[in-house]
């Protein structure tokens, strides 16, 4: 059931607005968002290597996927990556945690909304940048990423994760690793984009089940990424 803000919101939306109107509000958010691309760029622009670890906000400290981003990122940063996460609580605060405990970058790209998030207190004070923008905040996550580690989450990661698969499908940005971790937790999504996506509906090729791997552990999460770049030279995505 929506909230009566909601419901103000849609009949904004739909209420009449005449020329000067339209044209003051598009102009300014056109300078809003610029300036939130400006922001990212000068920030991001001399980070080096990254890798970008996404997952839900609601997972607690106890949960042992929490535990798991945090030596997922320990030991990239060892390995010479930095991590970037959204900056907020849960898989976010866990990885950033990791980045920390191994003396490499940890960078927060927040967004900002009504019930969730600030940023967590692992993020690099020179390193958190908060966004209104959730098309902006993904466009920097990819421009500054040379590898995706997908831990549970919600819709958010899913958004996250299809979009980074749809770049790299259609030649959008550079090829890089992306990594699935809980095999319990993705397997069932990813036997339906197999066997209904691909054998039923043939709306995907075969080959494009070889873009993300699904691991268990955070060695084997790192060991493809190291694997990928020992072919490959680091370089920007955009």
């Amino acid at each position: 059931m929506m909230t009566n803000q909601e419901e103000d919101k849609i009949r904004k939306a739909f209420a009449s607005k005449d020329w000067n109107d339209i044209k003051a509000s598009d102009s300014w958010q056109i300078f809003k968002i610029m300036s939130e691309f400006v922001e990212g760029f000068e920030k991001m622009s001399r980070i080096g290597p990254c890798v970008s670890v996404f997952g839900s906000a609601r997972t607690k400290p106890e949960n042992p996927y929490y535990k798991l981003a945090e030596e997922i990122a320990f030991k990239l940063t060892r390995e010479g990556y930095g991590v970037i996460t959204g900056g907020g609580p849960g898989i976010m605060e866990a990885a950033n945690k990791g980045a920390k405990a191994g003396g490499g970058k940890s960078v927060g790209l927040n967004i900002v909304l009504p019930f969730e998030q600030s940023a967590n207190p692992f993020v690099d004070n020179d390193k958190n940048i908060n966004f209104d923008y959730f098309f902006v905040r993904k466009t920097i996550f990819l421009k500054y990423s040379q590898g995706f580690v997908a831990m549970p989450g919600g819709f958010g990661t899913l958004d996250e994760l299809f979009e980074s698969i749809t770049l790299i499908q259609t030649n959008k940005v550079a090829h890089f690793p992306i990594v699935l971790v809980g095999k319990k937790y993705w397997e069932g999504l990813m036997n339906w984009v197999k066997d209904t996506m691909l054998h039923v509906e043939h709306n995907i090729s075969e080959k494009d089940l070889d873009l993300f791997k699904i691991v268990d552990t955070a060695d084997e999460a790192v060991i493809i990424i190291n694997e990928f770049y020992s072919k490959y030279l680091l370089k920007p995505n955009f």
